[in-house]
């Protein structure tokens, strides 16, 4: 099925499937089979396997196995949970807000910014707040990168700091105005009881009482983030996994053309 054009999709089987009615595939096309894993404060015993059995069917699992219980200790157990689920949705009627960019390579990168700007362009990020958890943002700023990726600091026209973690708001908008930064990067991984929301909302409450709101092309990202949850936060944008630095770098530079020709 090519993207824009839901045609009806045969498998080697000869089954079909409707773009509007998706469901979970998992032996057969529509049979509906997904796996789950949960952890539960019981033992690794046949009660706790039960009572994992009848939480996955008030998720609504039909016929739930039990595939797998893992004993985190005495009283802890993790479960692997096997069934079916009858739900479909519309995958046609489906709209997510992303970034309209369409992304280019480091070279391409490297000479948009010597055309369109003139200079190499500051990057600066950090995990921040208590979070302390690198992998996010030394993935897009250590020049090594990921998965053949290159970070920022092996692209020419950019100069890139990586403040690393547990960077108080405070103490990162003050290293980007002494450094001249244009565009700040805030790594989010922690998540529990949604304090990466907090933390975010944190900065740019921060940055707007000091007036300087203006002066940056800000970006989050991490494991929970979308773009349309960075916007409602008030970022510019936001990139979840499966995004690199040539992702955030052609969103940061093209955005920063924008506004000098808005001016």
């Amino acid at each position: 099925m090519s993207a824009g054009n839901y045609n009806i999709h045969k498998t080697e089987h000869d089954v079909t499937f409707d773009p509007a009615k998706i469901g979970p595939y998992g032996d057969t096309m529509n049979d509906g089979k997904v796996q789950m894993s949960f952890t539960l404060p019981v033992a690794n015993d046949e009660k706790g396997a039960e009572a994992a059995r009848q939480i996955a069917r008030k998720m609504g699992m039909d016929n739930p196995n039990v595939a797998s219980r893992i004993p985190l200790d005495s009283d802890f157990t993790l479960f692997i949970v096997y069934g079916s689920v009858a739900h479909t949705v519309d995958y046609t009627a489906i709209h997510v807000a992303t970034v309209n960019e369409e992304t280019m390579d480091m070279d391409a990168i490297n000479d948009f910014i010597r055309d369109r700007i003139g200079r190499k362009v500051v990057f600066v990020g950090a995990s921040t707040g208590t979070d302390a958890h690198t992998v996010g943002i030394d993935a897009i700023i250590n020049r090594k990168g990921l998965a053949g990726h290159y970070g920022l600091e092996r692209y020419e026209m950019v100069e890139a700091h990586n403040l690393g973690s547990q960077v108080p708001n405070e103490d990162f908008l003050r290293k980007a105005k002494e450094l001249n930064a244009d565009v700040l990067l805030v790594s989010q991984t922690v998540t529990q009881k949604d304090i990466h929301i907090q933390n975010l909302t944190e900065l740019i409450e921060l940055m707007e009482a000091e007036g300087v709101r203006q002066n940056y092309v800000v970006v989050c990202g991490g494991p929970r983030i979308s773009h349309e949850l960075a916007k409602e936060l008030g970022y510019d944008a936001g990139f979840g996994p499966g995004k690199f630095a040539e992702d955030v770098a052609t969103f940061a530079v093209s955005e920063m053309v924008k506004r000098k020709s808005a001016r």
